[in-house]
């Protein structure tokens, strides 16, 4: 695995079955996970069509760990802001880093 930097930020870089991704990893540390889900968004999108122009073969995920996923996360609201816009999940145990799943 390699990190890439796109825009001063850092995505960490990889493959994942022969496809190139790149995956923006957030917390959801701040005491409204609303503030922090959008950002997370915006970032998403901007990091999206950075990739889509300048590498269009790679992926671009948001890694959350699996605590958020399984609280936050299980909100309607959350869903379907995902849902609508098309966002590529990467669930992950922060203590193992070991990827639970993958969501496409």
């Amino acid at each position: 695995m390699l990190y890439a930097d796109l825009g001063a930020k850092k995505l960490l870089a990889a493959q994942k079955e022969g496809q190139k991704i790149a995956v923006e990893i957030k917390s959801f540390l701040s005491p409204s996970p609303i503030n922090d889900l959008e950002q997370a968004l915006g970032q998403y999108i901007i990091y999206t069509q950075i990739l889509s122009d300048q590498q269009p073969e790679c992926l671009l995920y948001l890694a959350i760990t699996e605590d958020i996923f399984s609280g936050f996360f299980s909100e309607e609201l959350p869903q379907s802001v995902i849902r609508f816009n098309q966002v590529k999940l990467l669930i992950f145990k922060p203590e193992t880093e070991e990827i639970v799943e993958w969501i496409t």
